[in-house]
């Protein structure tokens, strides 16, 4: 009998990341997936709605959108 293997995964319409499907909220716009981190950032709407409410975009998640930093893996300096 062949193993049951499920995968519950979907793509954040935000960021692409793939996560759990559990964790994670619609878009305020159309209901599409945005992941948990995306979440926690701020993030409301996804790719193709965020151009329709830039008043409402948080600024955070704006900034991320035109290539900035943060998030984890960044360089860091000293001996």
């Amino acid at each position: 009998m062949p193993e049951l293997r499920e995968h519950d995964a979907m793509i954040c319409r935000a960021c692409g990341r793939e996560e759990r499907a559990s964790e994670g909220y619609p878009c305020a716009d159309c209901g599409t997936f945005i992941c948990l981190l995306c979440t926690m950032r701020g993030v409301v709407f996804c790719r193709t709605c965020a151009p329709k409410h830039p008043d409402l975009q948080h600024p955070a998640a704006a900034a991320e959108g035109t290539g900035g930093g943060g998030g984890a893996g960044g360089t860091t300096s000293g001996a």
